[in-house]
């Protein structure tokens, strides 16, 4: 119970809690932009409603995400100082960059999104929620160009025990953000689209405000049918780039020991690393299947673990398992909506049981595919916190650990709290159902302009 192992725990209990809300909050923002613009094009009441209803749990989401969010950016400084010192000039830019143009878009625009309806014209409502869902992207763009520049920095030189910044395009745009940046930002579009299933598909079995719920999600099912199998291709293109400039952390992540001097790596299949005795037990493997996957050839060479100074591996059992986890939810998905479209090309989406019962019971493993491809990132990345070049042992604060203990233990319980009160209001959101009966806004337009009936 060292300084390090706590300030690390803190940190990741911290951010696995406040991700939760981000990715719902990003890939809501879509949904929303493609409501609004339905409701705009067609008219038809029923997309002004399904707007009015689930930009209520975007509100939630978003307020929630802000307040976890800010712990975070503390703990840089309260359990990372030394982290924070060498690597100011190139982190700090970054995440102000993100307060800058992202958080600042959003809350500029919030208020309209969510209580401009009856005071600016719709055009401007719509501009609005474009605006904030521009707003959540680029807070990701940020996020993901720091944590990117952690797993492979670039664009740097250390003067000092520093990283100073020399080219702000290569630091950016390092050669792991392009797809860490499109993962994330699938799975958070692909995440909402099943939580908007999964809740529709739960009302409709209880057949409750069916045409509403029918509408919901039949449109998060076509972003489901779109995303999921592009997400599928990202990720292996993600861990090529793994493969090409983290061999350890692929090893890691493959439980891959020794590397294959004649023939090909296996791929393993099921296994228990053992980090002690640096092997697998119980271990169900394919012949050749690694190479193939990473070196499309069926004789490629892939590192292993033991190449690797048993100080400078990662922990093989953990990264082994959260990359199963997530890698496991992003095949299952895209398998859900191949029944899909089955069922839709059959006219039976919507009245086959089996099926919506299947998108309530899977509705939160988009939460988990996030959280378990983060805890693979950053166990896979140590024992650096800026990888090949900045221990993490080194970047904590020289702190006692009872500081960190109390901090955690406070932590922990305001996160219960913050929980609980998440789920009361979402959970009474969501019992409350839609609005159907208030009368649609109507149309805002300019001082001095004629008024026109509205046709609505």
């Amino acid at each position: 119970m060292d300084v390090v192992f706590l300030s690390r725990l803190q940190f990741g209990l911290t951010t696995a809690f406040h991700i939760i809300f981000p990715t719902l909050t990003i890939g809501l923002a879509l949904y929303l932009v493609i409501v609004e613009f339905l409701w705009l094009k067609t008219r038809e009441e029923i997309y002004y409603r399904m707007y009015r209803f689930w930009v209520k749990i975007f509100a939630i989401h978003f307020a929630v995400g802000v307040v976890t969010g800010i712990t975070l950016e503390f703990e840089f400084g309260t359990n990372f100082a030394r982290f924070s010192q060498a690597v100011a000039n190139v982190i700090a830019p970054l995440l102000a960059y993100e307060g800058m143009t992202a958080f600042f878009l959003e809350a500029g625009f919030l208020g309209i999104m969510l209580f401009g309806w009856n005071r600016v014209p719709r055009v401007i409502h719509f501009l609005s929620t474009c605006l904030v869902a521009l707003g959540a992207t680029l807070s990701s763009f940020w996020i993901m160009a720091a944590n990117s520049w952690m797993q492979t920095p670039a664009g740097y030189e250390l003067v000092d025990g520093k990283f100073m910044v020399t080219d702000f395009w290569k630091a950016i745009f390092n050669p792991s953000f392009p797809t860490h940046l499109i993962h994330m930002v699938l799975a958070s579009y692909e995440t909402a689209a099943f939580v908007v299933a999964g809740i529709s598909a739960y009302f409709l079995l209880r057949e409750k405000d069916v045409l509403f719920y029918r509408k919901s999600l039949k449109l998060a099912f076509l972003l489901a049918v779109m995303i999921a199998p592009l997400q599928v291709f990202v990720g292996d293109q993600k861990g090529l780039v793994v493969a090409h400039h983290q061999p350890a952390k692929l090893a890691a992540m493959e439980s891959h020991w020794e590397t294959n001097t004649e023939g090909g790596a296996p791929f393993v299949l099921f296994a228990i690393p053992d980090m002690e005795a640096e092997r697998n037990r119980f271990e169900v493997t394919v012949p050749n299947g690694l190479s193939l996957l990473i070196t499309h050839s069926m004789n490629g060479k892939i590192q292993g673990l033991k190449d690797f100074p048993p100080q400078d591996r990662p922990n093989a059992l953990i990264t082994y398992w959260t990359f199963r986890i997530m890698v496991g939810i992003g095949f299952l998905f895209p398998a859900v909506m191949l029944w899909g479209i089955v069922l839709w090309w059959r006219n039976r989406l919507f009245d086959t049981p089996l099926f919506l019962k299947t998108l309530v019971a899977i509705q939160p493993l988009g939460f988990i595919a996030t959280v378990s491809g983060w805890v693979t990132a950053e166990m896979g990345r140590q024992p650096w916190v800026v990888y090949g070049l900045l221990r993490t042992t080194d970047g904590v604060s020289p702190i006692a650990a009872g500081n960190v203990i109390w901090s955690l233990t406070l932590f922990m319980f305001f996160f219960a709290l913050i929980g609980a009160s998440y789920f009361f209001y979402v959970l009474r959101t969501l019992r409350r159902g839609p609005d159907l009966t208030s009368p649609i806004p109507p149309v805002q337009r300019p001082a001095g302009m004629r008024p026109v009936k509205d046709s609505m």
